[in-house]
């Protein structure tokens, strides 16, 4: 299956597993840095060069090598409380740097048969709350289509590099990115110094969509938790998030001899 969704640096120092809406345009931009001295012009999806991308042919035996000779690799997770109302905001309420809403036509009827309203000064706690059942079907009944990378499972991205013989040396979280990301600098060799301190914001779904208009926990009611537990099982047991609505980073450690352990079955 190879490492899909995987990252390294052009120095081959660092491997990183892409997690959508985990500060992966922040870290993907850092990482680029750190050999070149200068950040990537545009949004760091878009590179084509500079960066080692598993979507790159010629980059798939480089880092196929470099994991199985355990060089450095990390990934980055979040709560799944924020996640899945960030890729709310972004990617169903929002419109995308081409002018067009994501995935185009595709969404709109979509969301009108769950009854999701995103025109004008739209009921953001409904129109949430009913995303989140669409999102639902898609991850539990892949209908009415298969779930997208932005909403699926943390857990699901993560498992591609253990499932295919790789390990994590560190897992940070994006509640406490400075933090997570001053260890991962400790851990390569960097041709170009990073100081996180001076690093611009890379958010590249910022100013997309509507402003959040409530505390998180709003959003979330009886069944809406439910549906959370129902989806999001694996990343709240593996990554130690609070199973109740908040903000913040995990409760405790995370773990990652059972995070390999789980993620390799």
């Amino acid at each position: 299956m190879g490492f899909p969704g995987t990252w390294m640096t052009e120095s081959e120092r660092a491997v990183y597993r892409v997690i959508p809406k985990c500060a992966c345009s922040s870290i993907g931009q850092i990482l680029y840095y750190t050999d070149h001295g200068h950040y990537f012009d545009g949004d760091i999806h878009d590179a084509k060069d500079g960066i080692h991308k598993w979507a790159f042919e010629a980059s798939q035996p480089k880092i196929e090598q470099r994991v199985q000779d355990d060089t450095f690799t990390f990934t980055c997770v979040r709560n799944p409380w924020g996640r899945v109302l960030s890729s709310f905001f972004d990617k169903i309420a929002g419109i995308q740097r081409s002018g067009n809403r994501y995935r185009g036509n595709q969404m709109t009827p979509l969301m009108r048969k769950y009854g999701v309203d995103i025109e004008g000064d739209f009921d953001q706690i409904k129109s949430f709350r009913r995303f989140l059942l669409f999102a639902r079907d898609t991850i539990r009944f892949r209908k009415p289509m298969d779930p997208d990378i932005h909403w699926s499972a943390v857990s699901g991205h993560a498992s591609t590099l253990v499932r295919g013989g790789g390990k994590y040396d560190i897992i940070i979280s994006t509640e406490d990115f400075k933090t997570g990301m001053t260890e991962v600098l400790k851990r390569f060799e960097q041709t170009h110094p990073v100081d996180l301190g001076k690093v611009p914001r890379f958010n590249e779904s910022e100013g997309h969509g509507p402003k959040r208009a409530h505390p998180i926990e709003d959003y979330f009611d009886d069944l809406s938790i439910h549906l959370m537990h129902e989806i999001y099982r694996r990343d709240f047991n593996l990554f130690n998030y609070d199973k109740h609505p908040y903000s913040g980073p995990p409760v405790k450690e995370i773990d990652l001899d059972f995070v390999h352990q789980k993620l390799g079955k």
